[in-house]
């Protein structure tokens, strides 16, 4: 069982895109075990562990985070020999463009990169444009179509992901690495298990670690129809806007300043009454918060709040910058702070506490 920055660093460095979060899901399930009284996965390839409380009537609470990370998926492959592809999630065209990829083939993992052509040859107006992804490319070393399906086994349809490893800001309790969307809610989600392991809660706390959240929040679907859960904490990668280029009005959350509460996104607006319990918890414990108001952005929480006949649920995120590219950075002060506060909060979870978050009267 390691600790929460080798699982930081494990949980990054392994590779899952959308649909192919096996390797991944082999992590968790290591993880997890030691914790929860069963594991299982439903239909999709969710994970779903069982943390059973004191009360075996007390109310279910399902603590998600998801598995996948943004990638590619192989299309087609030329008749010289370079691979087109489809984006997985959602991707910036400028942030495609002349990076490293692992192709992860039947024979083994491929080196690939998105190739550009290089300034020499291009006309002032094309140096200045945005190159689409549709004209993209991976460049894999391959003599033609036939080299690359028999000597390097690529197939339609094999994922592809960032070749990018983490490392340590010198000095600093900062990270860089890929895929803390949503790899940093899985550390968080392990080491929250590890605290209340040695505590009793009167709730049955269910951790899920879904499935194929980037291309349409699928997993935590079906995981929430399978648990019906009571009430619903999703741990997410917060957008921080703390760099130049981000206004505040597009996003509020700042590295260093801990756990962020989501009051809205595209996809869910929270329930106020549990919003008010972390900030009460938050205030007792002398937690920092942070909160963010984003036009955009969709998470699993959103399908937790909508299942059944409705569920009180609520996003908490460790702020990071650059989501959805090769490497994002996340703050190991703000990994703590948000163990130490759901921690808190779920240790309150009890039949009574709940009742009331679910009552409108």
């Amino acid at each position: 069982m390691a600790d929460i920055l080798d699982n930081l660093y494990e949980l990054s460095n392994a590779h899952g895109p959308s649909g192919f979060e096996g390797q991944i899901r082999n992590i968790m399930r290591r993880e997890l075990d030691p914790f929860c009284d069963n594991l299982e996965t439903d239909g999709l390839g969710s994970l779903i562990g069982h943390f059973k409380g004191s009360d075996v009537s007390g109310p279910k609470v399902m603590m998600a985070a998801h598995m996948d990370e943004v990638g590619l998926m192989v299309k087609y492959i030329t008749a010289e020999g370079y691979v087109k592809f489809q984006t997985l999630g959602g991707w910036l065209d400028q942030a495609l463009i002349n990076q490293r990829w692992i192709i992860h083939t039947k024979l083994g993992p491929v080196d690939g990169l998105t190739g550009i052509k290089t300034p020499h040859v291009m006309s002032a107006d094309s140096r200045n444009q945005i190159f689409k992804r549709d004209g993209l490319f991976l460049d894999v070393g391959a003599a033609s179509k036939e080299d690359a399906q028999e000597r390097l086994g690529i197939t339609p349809g094999d994922p592809v992901t960032p070749a990018s490893k983490v490392s340590r800001m010198v000095g600093s309790q900062l990270l860089v690495g890929k895929a803390w969307d949503d790899r940093v809610g899985l550390a968080v989600m392990i080491e929250i298990l590890n605290r209340l392991n040695s505590v009793n809660i009167s709730s049955n706390l269910y951790v899920v670690a879904t499935v194929q959240e980037e291309v349409g929040l699928r997993g935590a679907q079906t995981s929430s129809h399978q648990i019906r859960p009571a009430i619903g904490i999703n741990l997410e990668s917060g957008v921080a806007g703390d760099y130049p280029g981000t206004s505040q009005d597009e996003s509020q959350e700042k590295l260093g300043k801990g756990p962020a509460i989501f009051l809205h996104d595209s996809s869910m607006i929270p329930n106020l009454d549990l919003r008010d319990l972390f900030v009460e918890i938050a205030e007792e414990e002398k937690i920092p918060v942070q909160f963010d108001v984003l036009s955009g952005y969709g998470e699993d929480g959103a399908e937790m709040q909508r299942s059944h006949d409705g569920v009180p649920s609520i996003n908490i995120s460790v702020p990071t910058r650059y989501l959805h590219s090769h490497n994002g950075i996340i703050s190991l002060d703000d990994v703590a702070r948000t163990v130490d506060l759901v921690v808190s909060v779920t240790k309150r979870l009890d039949s009574k506490t709940v009742n009331k978050l679910k009552s409108f009267t």
